[in-house]
């Protein structure tokens, strides 16, 4: 168990994921607190978060663990350097060198330690003035330093100061520090002109920050480690290859990198990837069925599982074109999405049901079936049998959706199974896929004459007409419209058929009246043949906006009692 923790913790380390490397390598110790390896691992990871003096009794305990261990006293000169305690750091590099006198590690630890103690005595030419309590005593004595104590910033410098003499040079254009120095050398300073200030460079800032440290690992360990770091090269120049559509050179960098690390199973989407785009679907299926089957051992993260299967998708789609199935693709896409949700993965699933209807279309589509299931559904029809007739109609309209006789013949069966919208939907799609064919127009006025919306059915009828001027299906439709606007222009409608026309008028007398052209050369020919009935005029002549000029001022009439009322109460005209 312990080994299992110190690998997880081995592998935090290497993501640079240091925290949780701190909590496996803790886990590890609770199991084998006395293995001096996890001690120093766990110094190691919090060195590289900066926290020194963990680092420093994680080191510490190493060394007791294990005195004859060099790296154990590598980890203490680290901690050391961090705390910036540099001669402890030399003197701990140094005993590790007495026992391994040719530790590269050691020996560059103990040049960076004595060349960061040399660059402090430089810096910090003051001797140990600023070291302990006698500081502050002397600051406390003097008036004027007693007073800038009181300043918390102040002494937050004093203490940095006091901490690491190297950052005095940093506080020097304080005046205050430069009084407290003056204080603690008993001289009296004057603080230098700003550009004679001589530029010192400060230690602190030109010190290089000790870096993450390396684990203490097995020879396998490390052997693993190398073989991922050449891994990730390859993959990289594949990728690179891949960009420059060198196809050839990808295959081999990412087929090497595979074996060199076959737990990264992005590789093998990457090479499924260039199988895609040379067209070799199978090895392209085959490789992200091993990503998938691969990165569920491994508990890989489901996004990488979802990509292998969307391109495992990708390529069951692209030979479905040629197999005619791309029910294998969706239900890889499904999987996918239940992987992780992707909104390119849903794209292509939406693309492959798509295509799916499309050919299913395509197989159905005969216009010889149709013909012989509408001509059956016409034999229904004559029987009144309109639901089996519904049936034959609607297996027509399957195969031959173009064929505008099947939606007007089974819309005339709704009508009379008293499904008025479905009636009304399919007349508006045979005039969709036909608009030449007049009888959809007609079919359409029709459904409109039974909803009694008499100045929509015969604007209709008006549409056919420009297609064929003299069918007299449809003028028979203009002529049973006009009456019904006529019937209640002159007050034959019952209560309720006026209700319901009062509820539908909603035509502007003005805007009709805008309509001039029409309206005058229905004048002129009415004039001209004062006997002429007004069906038999041309439809684009005047009837249509005869009878809207009727809805208008079948409306003023109606609203002729709201008129006089309001006379005779003395108002204004209402509004209308």
């Amino acid at each position: 168990m312990a080994d299992e923790a110190k690998a997880k913790g081995n592998a935090s380390f290497t993501a640079g994921n240091y925290t949780d490397a701190i909590h496996h390598f803790t886990e590890a110790i609770s199991l084998a607190p006395d293995n001096h390896v996890l001690y120093s691992n766990r110094s190691a990871a919090h060195a590289s978060v900066r926290k020194f003096a963990e680092a420093l009794s994680d080191a510490e305990k190493a060394v007791q663990l294990k005195s004859d261990w060099p790296k154990g006293y590598y980890r203490v000169g680290t901690a050391h350097m961090g705390l910036r305690r540099y001669d402890d750091a030399i003197s701990a590099y140094k005993n590790g060198l007495e026992i391994d006198p040719n530790n590269e590690a050691l020996k560059s630890g103990l040049t960076a330690a004595e060349s960061a103690a040399s660059r402090t005595r430089l810096a910090s030419p003051f001797g140990n003035v600023f070291a302990g309590l006698e500081m502050w005593a002397r600051l406390e004595s003097d008036p004027t330093t007693r007073a800038f104590l009181q300043q918390d910033d102040f002494k937050n410098k004093m203490l940095d100061v006091q901490e690491n003499p190297s950052t005095l040079n940093r506080h020097l254009k304080d005046p205050r520090i430069m009084q407290a120095l003056g204080v603690l050398l008993n001289v009296k300073l004057q603080r230098p002109n700003l550009d004679e200030d001589a530029d010192i460079p400060d230690a602190e800032m030109t010190e290089e920050e000790p870096g993450p440290e390396d684990m203490e690992v097995s020879e396998e360990e490390r052997e693993a480690r190398e073989r991922k770091k050449e891994a990730h090269k390859e993959k990289e120049k594949g990728n690179a290859a891949y960009k420059k559509k060198d196809f050839e050179a990808a295959l081999q960098h990412y087929t090497k990198a595979i074996e060199l690390d076959d737990k990264d199973i992005s590789i093998l989407t990457n090479r499924a990837a260039v199988y895609l785009e040379m067209g070799k679907y199978d090895k392209c299926i085959k490789d992200c069925d091993k990503a998938v089957e691969r990165g569920r051992e491994l508990k890989s993260d489901f996004k990488m599982i979802a990509r292998a299967l969307t391109r495992k998708g990708t390529a069951l789609a692209k030979m479905a074109k040629c197999s005619k199935d791309y029910e294998p693709a969706i239900e890889t896409f499904q999987k996918a999405l239940t992987e992780h949700r992707n909104p390119d993965t849903l794209k292509r699933l939406n693309e492959a049901e798509k295509a799916k209807k499309e050919l299913e279309k395509q197989e159905y589509f005969d216009p010889k079936i149709a013909n012989e299931e509408r001509e059956e559904g016409n034999e229904f029809f004559k029987e009144q049998n309109y639901p089996e007739a519904v049936k034959h109609y609607t297996e027509a309209i399957k195969r031959n959706p173009s064929d505008p006789k099947a939606y007007s013949n089974r819309a005339a069966c709704y009508v009379k199974l008293g499904a008025i919208p479905e009636g009304l939907k399919d007349a508006e799609k045979c005039i969709e896929v036909d608009p030449s064919f007049v009888r959809g127009y007609s079919r359409k006025g029709a459904i409109q004459f039974l909803m009694k919306e008499y100045d929509k059915a015969l604007e209709m009828y008006q549409e056919g007409l420009k297609h064929e001027p003299r069918n007299q299906e449809l003028l028979d439709g203009v002529r049973r419209c006009v009456e019904q606007i006529n019937k209640a222009s002159h007050g034959d409608l019952s209560p309720e058929e006026l209700k319901e026309r009062e509820s539908g008028l909603h035509i502007p007398i003005h805007a009709i009246l805008d309509e001039s052209v029409h309206t005058s050369v229905f004048i002129r020919q009415r004039r001209a043949h004062p006997s002429l009935n007004i069906v038999h005029l041309e439809p684009q002549i005047g009837v249509f906006t005869l009878a809207r000029l009727l809805y208008g001022f079948l409306e003023l009439v109606h609203r002729i009692p709201q008129l006089l009322h309001a006379i005779d109460q003395g108002g204004g005209l209402p509004r209308f």
